[in-house]
């Protein structure tokens, strides 16, 4: 009996298997086999095989190996032979043969080869897939084997989708979905599963790049452009773009223009809603008829609202004074223009012709001082009639002067009492307007209250005076004094208190009189003693003498 251990190896395994040949002799007649191990391998594509061809038969000397593979004979033997196969890469069936007393006898084994696939792809989707309609998904599969261990599996983020055979080379593997909101963003993908666990191995996974997908939505009407239908040259008027049921609204694009001139929006969305607003400004080679235009792109797809617009150039009206401060008496011209088709009217008078400027004088006086002048312009565009209006006031200078209707000459008013004193100046300049008293220069406020007494009776100047001269206009205060009956009382009672004074007074001296005597001198005295006559004395009687 003799024992060969042969071994199997493939790039990053090795395999090790243990064959026994039984060599014994055998009774006439007696049938031998050759025996061909291992028998039915499995393992990875490009692996290298040892295979052990033997038999029983002991007349058989030389046992060769039939296979299309690469085969080199690593040792022999009585009754057996061992080959080495190399670079297996496909499934095949080897053949052992050999003779055993003059007949041939043959031995086989099936080898197969797995292999995962060279190349697991989900096929491009599209750039953007419309809402409600059906998507095909397509995974393509190149390699792999046994065919049938390999199962392709369609994948939306890990859910299962489908699960089919890998049939062809390559395999296709198709599936259909019907595609909604939540499908916006979402990863699809594709994966082999080569199922080696039936040999004892295990199950073999491999999975494409994930594809993402962007699913749409627009509604059936078109944008709403609101624009004004007339621009005026250098301008500028806003335009707004509005469009609902729109999904996503935040990745649609959004371009509005005016004819070739792109405008600057400003987007935004709330919900399904998106809203672009831009400021439009025309050109003055604009000019004409032109149109807004909203595009709303999304999935590749554009919704487009178009609305006419006008840009028109309307200067003026330009009105003119060829004196805005034109002295009393002058000549003053005023003008009116706009431009070329515009008619303008001045005053109610109309121009001879539209582009034709309208025109008017007169000599200034007093009364067109702070005159205003009018004049309308009216431009017709597309069958709309497009107004424009101006206004101009003169001012006349004039010297100053003051109203005698507003200022009596003759004022009469009651001592005591308060007044107004009503005098108005005009002029243009403004006058400054002063009364004075003549001879005193006193100065009474105009147009303001005060307290008249009698010393403002009299005479006065009042002048009004500006850069334009001066204007006096003489004015009487006559201040009349109350009758009353206290005066005549008073001199009456001074009168009366003067008699009595005089009286009073007289008297007085007369008792003073009386009261003084006569002073006689005695002889025998040096001292001159004082005395006072007495009555008797004053009738001639002898005085008494002092002892």
């Amino acid at each position: 009996m003799a024992t060969i251990v042969p071994s199997v190896s493939w790039p990053g395994a090795c395999w090790t298997l243990l064959v026994c040949c039984l060599l014994t002799p055998g009774a006439q007649g007696q049938e031998f086999l050759l025996r061909v191990e291992p028998q039915n391998p499995v393992f990875p594509a490009g692996g290298s095989l040892l295979v052990n061809c033997s038999t029983d038969c002991p007349s058989s000397k030389k046992i060769i190996l039939e296979t299309s593979l690469s085969k080199e004979l690593v040792d022999n033997g009585t009754g057996w032979a061992a080959f080495q196969l190399s670079n297996v890469t496909g499934n095949s069936r080897i053949l052992c043969s050999g003779y055993c007393n003059g007949s041939q006898i043959t031995g086989f084994s099936d080898i197969t080869v797995y292999s995962l696939p060279e190349r697991v792809e989900l096929a491009p989707l599209p750039p953007w897939q419309p809402v409600g309609q059906n998507l095909i998904l397509r995974c393509q599969v190149e390699g792999g084997s046994p065919r049938t261990s390999l199962t392709v599996v369609l994948l939306r983020w890990e859910k299962e989708l489908t699960r089919q055979p890998a049939v062809g080379e390559p395999a296709e593997v198709n599936t259909t979905v019907l595609t909604s909101r939540e499908d916006h963003g979402a990863h699809f993908s594709c994966r082999t599963e080569l199922d080696m666990k039936p040999q004892g191995l295990e199950l073999f996974r491999n999975t494409s790049a994930p594809r993402q997908l962007r699913t749409f939505a627009l509604p059936v009407t078109p944008p709403r452009l609101v624009a004004p239908r007339f621009l005026e040259v250098e301008k500028s008027w806003p335009v707004n773009c509005t469009l609902d049921g729109l999904f996503p609204a935040s990745e649609a694009q959004v371009y509005l223009a005016l004819g070739d001139q792109m405008l600057n929006a400003t987007v935004m969305n709330h919900g399904d809603m998106l809203t672009a607003t831009a400021t439009a400004t025309a050109r003055a080679d604009q000019e004409g008829a032109r149109e807004i235009v909203c595009n709303v792109i999304l999935g590749g797809e554009r919704l487009e609202t178009r609305e006419n617009l006008t840009v028109f150039s309307f200067l003026g009206p330009i009105l003119n004074l060829s004196e805005p401060s034109a002295p009393e008496g002058s000549t003053v011209t005023v003008s009116c223009m706009a431009g070329a088709r515009v008619q303008v009217t001045l005053d109610g008078v109309p121009a001879a012709a539209p582009g034709q400027p309208a025109q008017l004088q007169l000599n200034a006086t007093e009364s067109d001082d702070g005159r205003n002048f009018f004049c309308s312009a009216t431009l017709e565009v597309d069958g709309e009639f497009l107004c424009r209006n101006s206004s101009v006031q003169l001012r006349v200078l004039y010297g100053p002067k003051i109203d005698r209707a507003t200022c009596p000459q003759h004022l009469k008013w009651k001592d005591k009492t308060r007044h107004v004193l009503q005098c108005q100046a005009r002029g243009n300049p403004y006058p400054q307007l002063r009364c004075l008293k003549e001879g005193s220069n006193r100065e009474v406020p105009v147009g303001i209250p005060f307290f008249v007494n009698v010393t403002h009776n009299g005479t006065y100047q009042c002048q009004a005076s500006s850069s334009r001269g001066k204007y006096t206009l003489v004015v009487v205060m006559d201040i009349e004094a109350p009758k009353s009956h206290f005066v005549p009382v008073f001199l009456a009672v001074l009168v009366t208190l003067g008699v009595v004074t005089v009286v009073v007074a007289l008297m007085y001296v007369f008792k003073e009189h009386k009261r003084s005597g006569r002073y006689h001198v005695r002889q025998e005295s040096t001292s001159l003693p004082l005395t006072s006559m007495q009555p008797t004395e004053a009738m001639g009687e002898e005085p008494s003498r002092a002892e």
